[in-house]
């Protein structure tokens, strides 16, 4: 799971870098268009981290699936509250990415969690 978490980072930081180039391209740039890359940067942190200390991966990974459950549900809510006015912006786009790396982050590292868990039971 610990490489899953640097994957998943990488690709927000990717997210993060590739909004921000494209503002830069638009003379649009903003510093808010890094957020799925300090996500990312955490949860890569966090992964490597994990990979490192085998003694407290199981804490690491757990802190890396409540930062990606952020990272989730904080553009998650952006994107629902403004639904009814959203356009198909790069900044959409952006919280949209990143929303859906975090999500399908979260439900991986949950199934692993579970997997982990039968297999201590037996």
């Amino acid at each position: 799971m610990p490489i899953t978490a640097v994957i998943f980072g990488g690709l927000l930081i990717l997210t993060g870098i590739v909004g921000y180039v494209h503002g830069v391209m638009n003379d649009r740039a903003s510093l808010t268009a890094f957020i799925p890359a300090a996500f990312g940067l955490v949860i890569a942190i966090l992964g490597l981290a994990a990979q490192a200390k085998e003694s407290l991966r199981k804490h690491l990974m757990h802190a890396a699936v409540v930062v990606g459950l952020l990272g989730f549900l904080v553009p998650a809510g952006r994107l629902i509250s403004k639904f009814s006015e959203l356009s198909l912006s790069a900044a959409v786009v952006s919280q949209l990415v990143m929303a859906l790396l975090c999500l399908v982050f979260v439900l991986l590292c949950v199934r692993s969690f579970i997997a982990a868990r039968r297999n201590t039971a037996d």
